[in-house]
Parts: C-alpha cells; sequence; structure tokens
C-alpha cells in the first residue's frame, strides 16, 4: 500500500539540543527526512558558541510514523531531544471553543437592564409574543449540534465523552464559516425515543438542530420524526452534507468530462447514512442508473438482509464491488479504506470519475490511478479535490436561519450543490480543481443565498 502523506494530523513540535558546529543542524534535517517526515517551522530557542537549542514542527502521516520520525532523531550523534510534544493533542487542551458576551457589563445600570429587574420586560414580551424570541433573544442564530456518540467519524461507537471534540469541532466551523453561535450537545442515551424527547425539549433554544455521528438506520428515523415534530429545520450533516458536496463534485467532473448525469453509471460503496442520501439526492436530480454496495456486495433483491432503505436502491444484478463497478463510469466511496483495487479500476469505462471518501484512508489511493481516470476526489485536504462537508452546513444554516425556514428540503439541498459548482468557472475547471476550496470566503455567502431563495420557492421561509 502507498505510504499516507505526513499531515497537520500528526504534527509534532520536537525540541533539541545540538553541539554549534557545521552540519549538525543538517544532520537532524537528514535523519527526519530519510524517515519521510515533513519539516515545516525552525526556530532558533537558544544559541551559545558550543550549543544551541532548536524548536522543529515535523507533520508525520500516523502515530507510528511520528514515534519512528523521534528515534531517527534520537539516533543522532551528540543531539539530545529535550521535548516532543503532540500539536493535536495541544490545540485541543481546555477545549476548543468558550462562549463571549456580546456586550459589557461595565456598570450598575448594564446590569439592570441585561439581568433583572430590566430582563423581567423581555421575558413579558416573549410570552405575550412567542416569535418575539427570534428578536429578542440568541435562538435566531443558534444551532444545536446532537450526537450520541454512535458513529464518531469513522471511528466507530465511542460514546458521548468521545464524541465531544468533534464536535466543538463543528461548532467552530458553524462561527468560522458563517458566524452562528452553535453549542455541542452530547447525549447520554442511544435509544432514539430518548433522542427525540430530548431534542424537543431543548429545542426552544434554538433555531435549528444538526444531527451528527448519529449511526445507520437509527439516524433515519430520528431526522424524520424531529422533522416531523419541530417546527425549526432539523438537518443530519452526515447523510445530506455529504450528498450536497458530493452532487457539487459531480456536477463539476461531468462537466470535464463532457457527460451528462442521466447518462453515467454509478456506483456507491457505502449503503449507511452518507451513501444512502447521496444516492437520493443523485436521483432527485436526475441520475437513472445506479448500483450500491455494501460490505456483502450488490445490494441485490435477492438479498433478506436489507433494511427499508437499502430495500429502496436494490437491482436485479448480484456480484462483488469488482462486479458492480465494470463498465461503471463513476465511483463513489463512503466506506473503508482500500476496498476498491487498481485492478477494478481498469475495468471501468473510460474518463471514469472517482470520488474515494472513506477517511483518513481513502478507498484507493490516488497514487495508484491517477493515470488511469479523469478526476479523483478524496476526503483528504493533502489531496487536490477535497470533498469536504464544511463547503455546506454553515451556508446552509445560515440561510435557513436568516429567511426563519421551518425546514430544510430536498430542492434546497439541489440549489446549494449548485452554487458550491458555480465557484469553479469554465476557466478554471480541471481535473485536480472540481470544487472550490474550503477557505473561498465565497462559499458560505452563495449558498445562504441559494438555499433563501428555495426555501420561499417551497414555502418554508417565514420571512
Amino acid at each position: 500500500m502507498v505510504h499516507l502523506t505526513p499531515n497537520p494530523s500528526f504534527s509534532l513540535t520536537i525540541s533539541i539540543e545540538l553541539p554549534n558546529t557545521p552540519g549538525m543542524l543538517a544532520s537532524v534535517t537528514h535523519a527526519i527526512a530519510l524517515r519521510g517526515g515533513s519539516i515545516g517551522q525552525i526556530n532558533l530557542l537558544q544559541h551559545t558558541r558550543k550549543l544551541s537549542k532548536r524548536e522543529f514542527v515535523v507533520d508525520a502521516s500516523s502515530t507510528e510514523h511520528a514515534e519512528e520520525i523521534v528515534a531517527a532523531i534520537k539516533e543522532v550523534p551528540h543531539v539530545k531531544v529535550l521535548r516532543v510534544s503532540d500539536r493535536t493533542f495541544d490545540l485541543h487542551r481546555g477545549g476548543k471553543i468558550g462562549m463571549q458576551c456580546r456586550m459589557p457589563l461595565n456598570d450598575q445600570s448594564d446590569l439592570a437592564m441585561a439581568y433583572t429587574p430590566g430582563v423581567g420586560r423581555i421575558c413579558k414580551a416573549i410570552a405575550e409574543d412567542p416569535q418575539q424570541v427570534f428578536s429578542l433573544t440568541i435562538k435566531s442564530n443558534t444551532v444545536a449540534i446532537i450526537t450520541d456518540g454512535s458513529a464518531v467519524l469513522g471511528l466507530g461507537n465511542l460514546g458521548p465523552e468521545a464524541a465531544l471534540p468533534v464536535m466543538e469541532g463543528k461548532a467552530m466551523l458553524f462561527k468560522e464559516f458563517a458566524g452562528i453561535d452553535a453549542f455541542p450537545v452530547c447525549l447520554d442515551t442511544q435509544d432514539p425515543e430518548e433522542i427525540i424527547a430530548t431534542v424537543k425539549h431543548i429545542a426552544p433554544v434554538f433555531g435549528g438542530v444538526n444531527l451528527e455521528d448519529i449511526s445507520a438506520p437509527r439516524c433515519f428515523e430520528i431526522e424524520k420524526r424531529l422533522r416531523e415534530e419541530l417546527d425549526i429545520p432539523v438537518f443530519h450533516d452526515d447523510q445530506h452534507g455529504t450528498a450536497i458536496v458530493t452532487l457539487a463534485a459531480l456536477f463539476n467532473a461531468l462537466r470535464l468530462v463532457k457527460r451528462e448525469l442521466e447518462a453515467v453509471k454509478i456506483v456507491i460503496n457505502g449503503a449507511g447514512a452518507a451513501g444512502v442520501a447521496i444516492a437520493n439526492l443523485l436521483l432527485h436530480s436526475g441520475a437513472r442508473s445506479i448500483i450500491m454496495c455494501d460490505s456483502k456486495g450488490i445490494l441485490s433483491r435477492q438479498r433478506t438482509d436489507l433494511n427499508p432503505q437499502k430495500q429502496f436502491f436494490a437491482v436485479d444484478q448480484e456480484g462483488t464491488l469488482a462486479d458492480a463497478v465494470q463498465g461503471a463510469d463513476v465511483f463513489i466511496g463512503v466506506s473503508v479504506p482500500g476496498v476498491l483495487t487498481p485492478e477494478m479500476v481498469k475495468t471501468m469505462n473510460e474518463g471514469a470519475i472517482i470520488f474515494a471518501m472513506a477517511n483518513p484512508v481513502p478507498e484507493i489511493q490516488p497514487e495508484l490511478v491517477r493515470d488511469e481516470v479523469a478526476v479523483m476526489a478524496t476526503g483528504r485536504s493533502d489531496y487536490a479535490n477535497q470533498i469536504n462537508n464544511v463547503l455546506a452546513f454553515p451556508g446552509i444554516f445560515r440561510g435557513a436561519l436568516d429567511c426563519r425556514a421551518r425546514k430544510i428540503t430536498t430542492n434546497m439541498y439541489v440549489q446549494a450543490a449548485s452554487a458550491i459548482a458555480s465557484l469553479v468557472s469554465a476557466q478554471e475547471l480541471d481535473r485536480e480543481f472540481i470544487i472550490p476550496s474550503v477557505f473561498d470566503k465565497r462559499v458560505s455567502s452563495v449558498v445562504s443565498a441559494a438555499v433563501q431563495r428555495a426555501a420561499r420557492e417551497d414555502g418554508v421561509a417565514r420571512r
């Protein structure tokens, strides 16, 4: 298997002491390079006639790789490793988010208006006209990020405490990319009825609900019920965020290879929340030929182990993933590492499009098929064409909150995908640039505007 590219998620700060003689620094950098480490910033901490102390930032590809790099430095003669720190753990210490007041409390007058007795007037106003809660409280700009920790990233059922770092990160993205105040709510239950009841009980505080890392098939029922029973938008990002960005990328990939969505054969590997949502959105957008696979192969009508969501996509064909991809134009992976082989890719049609989105290790390493496909995309930031949900959910909620939508519709998904795709111009479109960067400042506002237009078309906007 191709070695993974070093990346900041396995980044170290390494402090060393070494003799102040020519060639010593080069010996250290050479040792790091031989072990495949990627050197970033090098700081000089202390310098004397005999010794110097330096601090390196080094990216690795895994925990084991990081340990190998440190061991290699320790083997360099006369070099002493003073301190090794994991930069990712350092970033998370103490949590990544906090609350900040929007106005100062400088004196008794401020306190009297912000809290008692003045706040009582605001409470009465809302009691008389409940809709004023949107203009007189944080509700109009807040989202609850709800999880039970049952499907954390690709790591599995880790529980609510272990899910919290992900939810904190999600809250950061809401704030940084859309100015939305989002709060992690990690529930210590995996019972769907308890989750539904809890979210309904806390809903008065929030303008929207983002469901996150809840395992399938429970996530389908939880989302369905909450959408029916709440009057604020409910969005399961693992499903619909992934589907929106995938559709946006596919719009542009097909534009590049000059094919139509209605005419291509699409294989989706992974029939969980993301896979089902992608398939549904592709069908809604005009796709006619979709074969879905799970860990047991093609979702065939002959199988008796399919849940209702999978049964909807069952086909007459039987077989394995290898059978499914023969003659396919598009492969979309939301599954597990390494399941797609170069030999399978060679059986696909010429000009194939591969979206291998398993994280952190994709279904196939891009290096293995770079010359065999027309377009290659992954979920990783260190390869071209990163399909990342952050392109969708901040703008989706910004638009939904600003027009005070009662719910989020399929039309809003499609319009959001089209808006994301539109940010790559015909002149820019390239096999390594089919989707805008997550740091493109236009994305959130363009998606928000598209969502608001769709909400008004669908009659779900309240302003």
